[in-house]
C-alpha cells in the first residue's frame, strides 16, 4: 500500500468503465494518496489516452505546481501512451507503474471504483451517458468529497482533512 506524508506527493490513477443505454462510459480519476481526495477526473465515451491525458491536466489545473509528484497507474496503453508520458515530462512528473499481475499496487484506487461501483453505477440502470456523467460528478463533489468521512482520515472527510492539514503545515513554517 502507498502512502503520502504531503498533498501532491503521490497520485494514483485509473479508468473504470460503465454501460448505458447509448454505451459505454469510462471515467478516468486521479486520487491524492495523501488525503484521498480525487483531485482530476475526466469522462468519455472513447477510452482513448486523452482520457488519461485530460484527468491529468484538469488535477494539475486544480492543484498548481505539482513538480515531483509521482503518479502510479497500472500498464494500461493509456498511461503507456507517449501523450500521457509527455504530460508528466511537461509538468515535472514523474510516472510509476505497478508490476505485472500485481493488482494490489492500485488497490486505494481500485476502492475508490469499488465505492463509486456501488454508490451510483449499479444503483440504477442508465439510459444516457449524460445521465451517468452528471451522477458520477454529483457523487465525487459532493458525496465523497464533503460528506464521506474515512476512518484513515481520523473520521474526517477528504477536504476538512486537506484543509486541516495544510493549514497546520502553513503554520508550522
Amino acid at each position: 500500500m502507498f502512502a503520502a506524508t504531503r498533498v501532491n506527493e503521490l497520485w494514483l490513477v485509473d479508468i473504470t468503465e460503465h454501460k448505458t443505454s447509448e454505451g459505454t462510459l469510462y471515467a478516468c480519476a486521479i486520487k491524492d494518496a495523501f488525503s484521498g481526495r480525487i483531485v482530476g477526473y475526466s469522462i468519455d465515451s472513447r477510452m482513448k489516452s486523452r482520457l488519461a491525458v485530460q484527468a491529468l491536466e484538469n488535477a494539475i489545473q486544480m492543484r498548481g505546481d505539482v513538480a515531483g509528484c509521482v503518479v502510479h497507474s497500472d500498464r494500461g496503453s493509456q498511461f503507456r501512451s507517449r501523450k500521457f508520458l509527455r504530460a508528466l515530462a511537461r509538468h515535472r512528473m514523474v510516472g510509476s507503474m505497478g508490476r505485472v499481475g500485481s493488482s494490489g499496487d492500485n488497490a486505494a484506487m481500485e476502492s475508490f471504483f469499488a465505492l463509486l461501483q456501488k454508490n451510483v453505477l449499479d444503483r440504477r440502470s442508465w439510459t444516457t451517458r449524460e445521465q451517468l456523467r452528471i451522477a458520477i460528478v454529483t457523487w465525487i463533489e459532493r458525496t465523497y468529497h464533503r460528506r464521506r468521512r474515512q476512518a484513515r482520515l481520523g473520521r474526517l472527510t477528504p477536504i476538512e482533512f486537506e484543509t486541516i492539514m495544510t493549514k497546520d503545515v502553513a503554520l508550522a513554517a
